[in-house]
């Protein structure tokens, strides 16, 4: 089967950023002003009063301290508690296809590539902005990539299933070289008047090319995709029903379940185990010993879960140079988080390293990549 090389990553990073601090004013105030104006029901027992957050509750369930995001303003407004987005007319780019382009941009630097060398682009992310067309043929467009283009969303997963579908092109023939991009405007799904998540997700876009291995021969920063797998599992527990049916039904319409929503304990206790069997399996697959990894870029949703994980795979507590942490300050990206990882921490790894790409979410689904870095 041919091989397929990583050969360059991009990331786009929003210019502001929420520490905990800034989110826990804002959300105490506004939570504050609710009590205040529903102080009659919750004093009838009617309806019970809102808790407030603090930083030192975010840290210790999440490890999360900072957050970048598109708008700062209406996040911390606590009249408002979303950002504000403008929409665009159609004749200018896109938010999610300008956060790709950029990204991509340097992706492709790094490839030593131009857009049209690109003859796939897959735009994989947990909520594409609109149904049709496609955010992915708008970023093959601006960038002059030819082929083409589909979007495609698997939560969490997306990345790594991205990458899995961009590798199967490559080796069935019908692409050479791919686009995957993961533009996350996580801050738009979230309901930042929930105090258990309100302070969970971040904004953010990577970039990942794919190669041939004829096309990839001699690039010195190179990932062969020697091995993945891929598994999805329904559950309830991380949801998210906004669709173009809720006008169907006004009685849905402003409820919670209409933004992201989880049932964190189950999911904590029910993806750990399931992710890190997954890994090992993998692993156990190619002829590899846990110890024998040399990184695990893990997705980067909850401390917590990331150290239960590399330690259920490593069968000791991984360090920080393992697995590295990007999630504290730039909290739970979706499924830009694990690129995000592989982007900002590979630079120290020698020729023949060994690595793992995972990440997982709601669906459930995960993704597991193996990559060995090229000499």
């Amino acid at each position: 089967m041919k091989s397929v090389f990583i050969t360059g990553t991009g990331l786009f990073t929003p210019e502001q950023s929420i520490s905990n601090e800034e989110l826990v004013t804002a959300f105490n105030q506004w939570a504050e002003n609710w009590n205040q104006r529903e102080a009659q029901a919750i004093e009838a027992g009617e309806l019970a009063p809102q808790a407030l957050s603090s930083v030192e509750f975010i840290e210790k369930a999440s490890g999360i301290k900072s957050r970048y995001v598109l708008d700062k303003k209406g996040v911390l407004d606590p009249e408002r508690m979303k950002p504000y987005l403008p929409e665009r007319p159609n004749d200018q780019p896109s938010i999610q296809a300008e956060m790709a382009v950029t990204a991509a941009k340097q992706a492709l630097e790094q490839a030593g590539l131009q857009g049209g060398d690109i003859d796939l682009v897959i735009l994989a992310c947990s909520n594409p902005q609109r149904a049709y067309p496609a955010v992915a043929i708008e970023v093959q467009q601006l960038l002059g990539a030819g082929g083409f283009a589909y979007d495609m969303n698997v939560a969490c997963s997306s990345a790594t299933f991205g990458i899995q579908a961009g590798c199967n092109a490559i080796q069935s023939g019908q692409a050479q070289r791919v686009l995957m991009v993961n533009p996350e405007i996580c801050s738009a799904h979230l309901n930042f008047c929930d105090r258990d998540s309100h302070f969970i997700f971040g904004d953010a876009c990577t970039a990942v090319i794919l190669e041939a291995e004829d096309l990839a021969e001699g690039k010195s920063d190179r990932y062969e995709v020697f091995a993945s797998k891929l598994l999805t599992q329904f559950s309830n527990n991380i949801r998210n029903n906004a669709g173009f049916l809720n006008r169907c039904d006004e009685a849905g319409l402003g409820q919670r379940d209409k933004l992201f929503v989880q049932e964190g304990r189950k999911v904590f206790k029910e993806v750990c185990p399931l992710v890190a069997e997954m890994i090992r399996e993998q692993l156990q697959l190619a002829s590899i010993e846990p110890e024998a990894v040399d990184r695990l870029w893990l997705h980067q949703a909850n401390l917590n879960m990331n150290q239960l994980i590399a330690r259920r795979v490593l069968g000791r507590d991984a360090t920080t140079e393992e697995a590295p942490v990007i999630l504290d300050r730039y909290a739970n990206t979706s499924s830009a988080g694990s690129i995000i990882a592989f982007h900002l921490h590979r630079e120290d790894l020698q020729p023949g390293a060994t690595g793992v790409i995972c990440s997982f979410g709601a669906g459930y689904s995960a993704g597991c990549l193996l990559v060995r870095k090229a000499a």
